[in-house]
């Protein structure tokens, strides 16, 4: 069985402050502040973070705020050259905070390398597991293969009640590729709320091998 690691720092920070930022539950007192995004290509939409590495797109919600610097430059963001922090967006900025859960896309790459054994994406879902219930969370349902745009990914589902009528829930999707592990984390309120999180990513076609 595969362990969890201290090169998986990216995921963990991550995924803490995912945590940190969602849980508060007081009124909002202040807008959200106007999105900015790094993205591995240029691009005329500053909402749309592009990763030509992995193929991949993800429109960020208007009204959104970019915290994937901030979360980089803490000295855990990436702690090694095995793992990057990608993309860390969230509903409303930690200081604007709300009654209702501050949902969040939290997208992170490591080498598969870091976990001696990892053969597919189902040998992750070890210490997906392990770090979503360190953290309070119940897993939701069994995990399961689907495609996204041509692209086998892998779905495992977590929920934390934090009150009576109020429940987080995370979604993480797990793509294998290019030795790399791609997590990535939804957080939101409801299902409904996830879905429409999940609709925002979306993945270039694979161009035929030449023969």
């Amino acid at each position: 069985m595969i362990q969890l690691r201290t090169h998986c720092r990216v995921a963990i920070a991550a995924f803490a402050l995912c945590l940190g930022v969602t849980a508060q539950t007081l009124r909002k007192t202040a807008p959200s502040a106007t999105p900015t995004t790094k993205s591995t290509a240029p691009t005329e939409d500053p909402q749309l973070y592009r990763n030509a590495t992995f193929g991949f797109r993800y429109q960020i919600p208007y009204g959104w705020v970019d915290r994937t610097q901030q979360m980089q430059e803490r000295p855990e963001g990436n702690e090694t050259n095995k793992s990057t922090l990608l993309l860390a967006a969230f509903e409303r900025p930690p200081e604007a905070i709300g009654d209702t859960i501050n949902s969040a896309v939290v997208i992170a790459s490591e080498s598969a390398a870091s976990y001696p054994g990892l053969k597919k994406a189902e040998d992750y879902l070890g210490p997906l597991t392990e770090l979503a219930t360190a953290k309070g969370f119940k897993t939701e349902g069994e995990p399961y293969a689907l495609d996204v745009e041509s692209r086998p990914l892998l779905r495992a589902d977590f929920t934390k009640p934090l009150s009576d009528k109020v429940s987080m829930r995370q979604c993480t999707l797990i793509l294998l590729a290019k030795g790399q592990i791609v997590s990535f984390t939804f957080i939101a309120g409801s299902e409904e709320e996830l879905d429409d999180l999940m609709d925002g990513l979306h993945f270039t076609v694979a161009k035929p091998s030449a023969h």
